[in-house]
């Protein structure tokens, strides 16, 4: 032990220090300082910079984050006696985004000291900061690494998480959230959108129930799905109920088309729902419309609401055709 009380082995345990030589050592143990905290109290808070970083000695500290919504807390880490607390965002010079408090009466190192600050090692011993600063540049590598590995390695779990989120359950086509969320990043000149409207669909479920419109609805979808599967690209989509549809990138106006007859072909095919009794069988159709960003439109959003409420006057006009959205005066 030092005279200051500080053991120079528990600072060299920090990757901050863990190259420096012993002389070295003992120069920021001189330059650190003792925290004591009582059961409850905090270390730091949100929005504070991040000017020292920590050596928990004895006790146990807590980090957490707060929720706005109902006040309650998400616990992130906890730190036992040897840990290193908040060192990467001292090297970043960041400001803590958690709360960090004592779990039971602690006892921490803190560097640098009360009223100290890198710079001020600078004036004083100008090679010690450069090991530390190197030592810093190491450690922020290395976690980056480690990250990018970590997420390398579970990509395939990470897109399938991100799937499962976006996944309308009945029919595994694409929710209109993940359109709505995705767009700006997957919006490619050209892009198409055909949007598509069974028809007489409440005949069906108002004879047969909801159960055969469930059934019916996965039939659909599963021609949305060989067309985008064929391509190689594109998504599927379940827009609300019976409206689903497809977004295709690298998609023109003429390929827009013959996929929009394709798909009302396909529909048509789709085997008839058998008679029951008094019910008489029931054959599919369906309405559809279509549209290409920025041939016919140059705001997607625009685009999109416009070729829905085509699509809605269409069906209700008596539908099972193809029709376009184009914005006034777009040739």
């Amino acid at each position: 032990m030092t005279q200051s009380g500080i053991d120079p082995a528990s600072i060299q345990k920090a990757e901050l220090f863990s190259t420096l030589l012993e002389k070295e050592v003992d120069f920021v143990i001189s330059r650190s300082g003792a925290v004591q905290l009582r059961r409850g109290a905090r270390l730091f808070s949100p929005g504070e910079r991040a000017a020292h970083f920590y050596m928990l000695i004895k006790g146990a500290i807590r980090v957490f984050k707060l929720r706005e919504a109902d006040g309650g807390e998400d616990e992130m880490a906890r730190f036992t006696p040897g840990d290193a607390i908040g060192d990467f965002d001292f090297v970043r010079g960041a400001e803590y985004d958690a709360c960090a408090e004592a779990s039971e009466d602690s006892e921490l190192i803190m560097f640098p000291g009360y009223g100290l600050s890198l710079d001020s090692f600078a004036l004083e011993e100008p090679h010690v900061l450069c090991r530390i600063l190197l030592n810093s540049i190491m450690m922020m590598t290395s976690r980056i690494k480690s990250t990018h590995k970590l997420y390398v390695e579970n990509m395939s779990w990470v897109q399938d998480l991100d799937r499962r989120a976006y996944e309308d359950p009945g029919t595994g086509l694409w929710k209109q959230s993940f359109l709505t969320d995705k767009i700006n990043s997957i919006l490619e000149d050209p892009m198409a959108l055909i949007m598509l409207k069974p028809d007489r669909f409440k005949i069906l479920v108002d004879s047969r129930g909801h159960g055969a419109g469930d059934e019916a609805m996965v039939r659909i979808s599963m021609v949305l799905k060989n067309i985008t599967r064929r391509m190689g690209r594109g998504w599927p989509l379940r827009f609300k109920s019976n409206e689903v549809g497809i977004v295709l990138n690298k998609c023109d106006v003429r390929k827009a088309e013959k996929l929009a007859q394709e798909l009302l072909a396909g529909i048509a095919a789709l085997k008839p729902v058998p008679a029951q009794k008094d019910i008489p069988a029931f054959s599919f159709s369906a309405t559809l419309c279509y549209s290409v960003w920025p041939a016919d439109d140059t705001s997607w959003d625009n685009l999109f609401q416009q070729t829905y409420s085509l699509l809605l006057d269409t069906w209700k006009a008596g539908g099972n055709r193809v029709a376009r959205y184009r914005k006034e005066g777009k040739q």
